[in-house]
């Protein structure tokens, strides 16, 4: 196995603003895992709008404007981050993870090592892990994937081994994670019928396979250009984003004027 070099290159935040406060450094220190961590050697790290936000400060309370990509004015460092903790800078954003574990920590399973992994966006307190004042989120609390190589807690890592290229692989931890989680809140089961507006984005096609694996009825609503295309991810119907009356185009696609 190759050599992990002490740095690397890495696209570090400096601060709240516009991508102007983004930097690419060559020589930016290598992550070392603690005992629990493992380190991962990025192969492509996804861009959300958490990003972006966390960028701009639109997390902050004292914000109350649109997300712009630009900084916004009022916001506040103190509270600048997805879970309303202060933002550290230098950071590295980047929470959509896929990569290969090339290094563990002594209590992270050494067998890792080479394997091909997704990463669980979510940093918790895993004495207590459902304790929400002590979760953050990778890349706004915590360093990300956009540099050569990140580190994170071992119970983060999944093993990963399907024909999906790396690419294709880091657009999923935070658009899927956030629409399972939609699902869980609203208790979507089998036979609920789920009407799902801007369908064709990454959170919204991702409700679309999520809810058909719960043996739901996806609707799903886009513009017409995306119609096509969303109907190869399967809902059971797609409707025009914005009808005139949804009742009876409702009724008209599926048989029925409500939705669960």
């Amino acid at each position: 196995m190759a050599l992990i070099p002490d740095t690397m290159q890495a696209v570090v935040l400096t601060g709240h603003g516009g991508l102007d406060r983004l930097e690419l450094h060559e020589d930016w220190p290598t992550p070392v895992p603690g005992a629990d961590e493992v380190l991962i050697r990025v192969g492509a790290c996804g861009l959300n709008n958490t990003d972006v936000n966390t960028r701009t400060g639109w997390y902050s309370k004292s914000n109350t404007e649109a997300t712009s990509g630009d900084y916004l004015a009022g916001a506040d460092n103190r509270d600048g981050t997805w879970g309303g903790e202060s933002v550290f800078f230098p950071r590295i954003q980047g929470a959509d993870i896929a990569g290969v574990v090339v290094a563990t920590g002594e209590r992270a399973d050494h067998a890792l090592i080479g394997k091909r992994v997704l990463v669980d966006v979510w940093f918790r307190n895993w004495r207590n892990p459902k304790d929400l004042a002590t979760t953050g989120y990778l890349g706004s609390e915590y360093d990300g994937g956009f540099a050569e190589f990140t580190k994170v807690d071992r119970r983060q890592v999944h093993s990963i081994d399907c024909a999906l290229s790396t690419t294709e692989l880091a657009t999923f931890a935070t658009a899927y994670l956030t629409a399972e989680s939609m699902l869980d809140r609203a208790q979507v089961k089998a036979g609920d019928a789920v009407l799902i507006t801007g369908a064709s984005g990454g959170v919204g096609s991702a409700l679309v396979q999520l809810a058909n694996r719960r043996d739901a009825i996806s609707i799903a609503m886009c513009s017409p250009e995306k119609a096509e295309s969303l109907m190869a991810i399967g809902p059971a119907a797609v409707l025009e984003r914005n009808p005139i009356d949804l009742r009876s185009t409702l009724r008209q696609a599926t048989g029925r004027d409500t939705v669960d």
